[in-house]
C-alpha cells in the first residue's frame, strides 16, 4: 500500500483543546499535577532540547509536547498501524499517555524517544484490539492503494529528486511492520541505531540487520533512491 507520511487532518487540534481546559483550571491535568500549578521554566539545551516543560504549567506542557512532536507521533502510528485514522487515534492517545506521564519521566533518554516508544506500544496495542475486533479481512489494514499525494520534507531529503516521493511510500508499504518502523525512526526522524533499539525494545544487532535489509529492498524497488 501506499503510505503517506502527512497526516490528512488536523488531528491535534483537538488535543490543543485539552491543553486550554487544563490551562483553565477545570481538572485536566498530568499524574500529581495541579491545574494551577506553575514554575520558572528551565533552559533548553542541545542535550536536553525538551527540559523547559517541565517548568511549564499543565496546560501549556501539553500544547507545547503537541506541536513539538505531533508530527513524529504520527509517522511512527502510521508505520505501525498503516491506517490514517487509526494512526490519528493512536497519536492522540500517546501524547496524553505522555503528558499524564511527564511527572515520572526521569531523564534517562530524550523526550522524544520515550514519546516514541510509548507511541510505538501503543500502536501495537491499539493494532491488536482492532485485529481481534474485525474478523473481516477488508476491515484490517491490508495493502490498498491510496490518492495521497503529500510527504514530509524530511522524507524528500532521503529520497533523491528523480524518485518520486509517492513510489517511496509504496515501497515502504511493503516492509514488515519492525521494518517500516526502522526506517521511519532512521531515515525520517533521525534516531541512532542505539535510539531505535530503545524506542522499538528490540536489541542493536536487530535493528542493524532489519535497516540493511530494508534499504536493499528499498534501493531495489526504487532506481535511484539511497540512504
Amino acid at each position: 500500500m501506499t503510505v503517506a507520511l502527512q497526516p490528512r487532518t488536523r488531528w491535534w487540534d483537538g488535543i490543543l483543546a485539552m491543553a486550554d481546559l487544563a490551562g483553565s483550571g477545570t481538572g485536566v491535568s498530568p499524574a500529581g499535577r495541579s491545574p494551577g500549578s506553575t514554575g520558572s521554566p528551565t533552559p533548553t539545551s542541545p542535550d536536553r532540547p525538551d527540559a523547559d516543560l517541565a517548568g511549564l504549567e499543565p496546560g501549556d506542557q501539553l500544547a507545547e509536547l503537541t506541536r513539538r512532536h505531533a508530527d513524529a507521533v504520527y509517522r511512527v502510528a502510521l508505520s505501525v498501524t498503516r491506517d490514517h485514522d487509526l494512526a490519528e487515534d493512536v497519536a492522540q492517545d500517546a501524547l496524553l499517555k505522555a503528558w499524564q506521564a511527564l511527572p515520572s519521566f526521569r531523564g534517562d533518554s530524550p523526550l522524544k524517544n520515550w514519546l516514541l516508544r510509548i507511541t510505538h506500544n501503543t500502536a501495537i496495542s491499539a493494532l491488536r484490539r482492532r485485529r481481534d475486533v474485525h474478523v473481516d479481512p477488508h476491515d484490517l489494514p491490508e495493502d490498498s492503494p491510496s490518492a495521497h499525494r503529500h510527504a514530509e520534507e524530511s522524507v524528500e531529503t532521503a529520497v533523491e529528486a528523480r524518485v518520486s516521493i509517492d513510489a517511496f511510500q509504496e515501497a515502504l508499504g511493503r516492509l514488515d511492520d519492525l521494518s517500516r518502523s526502522v526506517v521511519v525512526l532512521r531515515e525520517v526522524e533521525g534516531l541512532s541505531y542505539d535510539e531505535i533499539s530503545e524506542v522499538l525494545g528490540v536489541p542493536l544487532p536487530t535493528v542493524k540487520t532489519r535497516l540493511l535489509r530494508a534499504r536493499r529492498l528499498l534501493a531495489t524497488a526504487l532506481e535511484g533512491w539511497k540512504p
